[in-house]
């Protein structure tokens, strides 16, 4: 195999330990070799580099392991090339499963050019995907205590989620706070209701008629205190990452223009793929990194699987997200592709591909620079109004009915011309 890289090192990062293999060819094609095994301490990090350094490396790779290998990156980014292998495409063959045998191995796959750096967004884009990862942790976390305070609710007989949508909205706030008081009296507590759940103040002195122990009223207040501690959370997440959005408002407002893209699904994609659409230089490769296009799995002219295959779970959530408010837009193109869809594929797989799509346009307005411009809800019908024209033609005459066709604005088959 063609040589790549003369000098480079193949690094196999642990929590503790770091082991390092770095490779030279020297003139004459001979390999000289040296492994070594370092802590993960800053110091020790550092002596790793200049370990690196003398040796005369210039392009390092490493697995993409989590947390543990961004100490380790961000001591080697500035000194040498370095490169985040998925550690799926690194697959070990037989007999070479130990942690310096491992280090060798990727220091070849390195020096003969077989490995492909994972993306990796600059830093400023970095620290942005922290926080919104962060934030969309908090709010997975927010629903679970919602369905604890609704088990307790539940467990002491209040019925207020079969009457009320939204049990910790405004209304159900109010309750819950009267219940944690020692208020029992369900006439009372019907009548915090506000707005369009006071039609239901009949249903709800039913629903609030239970047995609240202050066993149930201590563990409101718990979770009441836990929920709005989270509350807090995301509103200083929420701010900060206003601040870092600043640099990218005029790019998160063009892709706030999409249907069902709002402005936090457009941080979310700013922060997931950054601005620069260098690293994806198709939509296909960006859809395929992502995980929101169709698998391919064939063998012997077989297809096995058409299963999307895994990617940035982040982005895919988000976009499967602005899919749901994009499909139940009215007169866009978004919303006919998923009605279009949904009714052969099922509601699922539309979902997925009118995220697909919404990521296509995302590559393009990013790459190009440009707006989003709607093609409207015919646009389909449009694209093959013929093929449209006899089907219905069909199924007019299916129903019995004998169909005459009339171009708008002209004369009727047979009939002589005015």
């Amino acid at each position: 195999m063609d040589t790549l890289f003369r000098c480079c090192a193949g690094l196999d990062v642990h929590k503790d330990t770091v082991v390092a293999c770095a490779r030279r060819l020297d003139g004459a094609g001979k390999v000289h070799k040296e492994v070594r095994t370092f802590g993960t301490m800053t110091c020790q990090l550092l002596a790793l580099s200049d370990w690196l350094a003398d040796f005369g490396v210039t392009h390092v790779a490493m697995e993409l392991t989590g947390v543990y290998c961004k100490p380790v990156f961000h001591v080697l980014e500035g000194r040498f090339q370095v490169l985040l292998v998925n550690a799926y495409h690194i697959k070990q063959v037989p007999g070479r499963k130990t942690d310096v045998k491992d280090c060798d191995w990727i220091a070849q796959l390195l020096q003969h050019g077989l490995l492909k750096a994972s993306f990796i967004p600059p830093a400023p884009i970095r620290e942005l995907r922290d926080l919104t990862r962060q934030r969309a942790q908090l709010a997975g976390e927010k629903g679970q205590v919602a369905n604890r305070v609704q088990k307790v609710l539940e467990d002491a007989n209040i019925k207020l989620g079969s009457v009320a949508t939204d049990v910790l909205g405004e209304s159900g706030r109010d309750i819950i706070r009267a219940l944690i008081a020692g208020e029992t009296d369900p006439d009372k507590l019907a009548e915090l209701a506000r707005k369009r759940l006071r039609a239901k103040i009949p249903s709800l002195r039913l629903a609030l008629h239970g047995r609240v122990t202050p066993h149930h009223r201590f563990l409101l207040q718990l979770h009441r205190d836990h929920l709005e501690s989270i509350e807090r959370l995301m509103d200083r997440l929420g701010e900060r990452i206003g601040e870092l959005m600043a640099s990218y408002g005029e790019v998160a407002e063009r892709l706030a223009e999409i249907p069902g893209v709002g402005p936090q699904a457009a941080e979310v994609v700013v922060a997931e793929l950054g601005t620069d659409m260098t690293a994806f230089p198709t939509d296909a490769r960006l859809t395929s990194w992502a995980g929101i296009c169709p698998g391919n799995n064939e063998s012997a002219g077989k297809h096995r699987s058409g299963r999307t295959p895994k990617g940035n779970r982040w982005l895919k959530r988000v976009l499967v997200q602005a899919a749901w408010g994009a499909a139940h837009s009215k007169d866009t193109y978004l919303a006919a592709q998923y009605r279009r869809l949904a009714a052969r594929r099922g509601r699922k797989r539309a979902l997925v591909a009118v995220a697909h799509s919404l990521l296509v346009i995302i590559h393009h307005m990013l790459k190009e620079g440009t707006t989003f411009q709607e093609l409207g809800a015919d646009y389909l019908d449009q694209l093959s109004s013929e093929r449209l024209t006899r089907q219905l033609e069909r199924r007019l005459e299916s129903l019995g009915h004998t169909v005459t066709l009339k171009p708008a604005g002209g004369p009727a088959p047979g009939e002589p011309e005015a």
